[in-house]
């Protein structure tokens, strides 16, 4: 998937232009797909950081991270180690002032690491440019997409223009992919209830309502997630 749309020569002014709009919805619509078709959260942003190499005019590393108030940030998708390398060296809310100026915006970029304040942990791994996408935000935390370049002023406006496409197709992706989780999930404590209820009535000779009843009861009294009581006594009658 080429990085930068180029367009043969035409005698119509217009018709670079508007190819170029077509390749970039076309890029689009296949990378949606994609980031449509994983299955869990973390697989869906794996994906998301290796296609923004592909998409982001400029970009040859990427990762996304999630930002907390007053704690280190934590990568959770990388394409490469020096991403790991660049977003371990941030500390807080994030040195540069890059990931500082995300809480009150959705794009936020470094043109180049030598010259702007704070660059430091950029230079050294010979990163110039980077450009930051947010995600997902909240009062308390960012869910960041960073894209980082070896050469200074390596992301324009253009670059921002696609980046900004970009993420709204992965925070749809993202958020289709974490109710599907849930919903998984939902599934599965309920059938983890409903084993563990039936152990119940056949051990104690009661009714479903009682049994379930009993299970609140132990969750309640241990301080304990009802489906972890419930996994607790499916483990023990199936064990050994």
């Amino acid at each position: 998937m080429p990085k930068r749309f180029v367009v043969a020569a035409s005698e119509f002014p217009d018709l670079p232009r508007l190819a170029a709009g077509f390749e970039l919805a076309e890029a689009l619509t296949a990378a949606s797909r994609q980031l449509h078709e994983t299955l869990t959260p973390d697989s869906t942003l794996r994906t998301a950081a290796r296609l923004a190499v592909d998409i982001l005019p400029g970009a040859e590393h990427a990762g996304i991270c999630e930002i907390e108030r007053g704690t280190a940030p934590r990568t959770l998708a990388w394409t490469d180690d020096v991403v790991r390398s660049a977003e371990a060296g941030r500390t807080g809310d994030g040195q540069h002032g890059l990931w500082d100026r995300m809480w009150d915006g959705p794009v936020a970029s470094i043109t180049d690491s030598e010259a702007d304040d704070g660059g430091d942990v950029l230079a050294a791994l010979g990163l110039r440019s980077a450009l930051s996408l947010r995600l997902r935000a909240d009062r308390r935390r960012l869910t960041v997409l960073t894209a980082y370049a070896r050469k200074p002023g390596a992301f324009d406006e253009d670059a921002t223009r696609i980046g900004r496409l970009f993420t709204a197709h992965v925070s749809i992706a993202l958020d289709s992919a974490t109710v599907r989780e849930q919903l998984t999930e939902a599934m599965h404590t309920r059938d983890l209830i409903g084993q563990a209820t039936g152990i119940l009535m056949e051990r104690q000779g009661i009714d479903a309502a009682a049994a379930f009843e009993s299970l609140v009861r132990a969750s309640q009294r241990e301080n304990v997630k009802l489906r972890d009581i419930a996994r607790r006594i499916v483990d023990i009658h199936n064990g050994p």
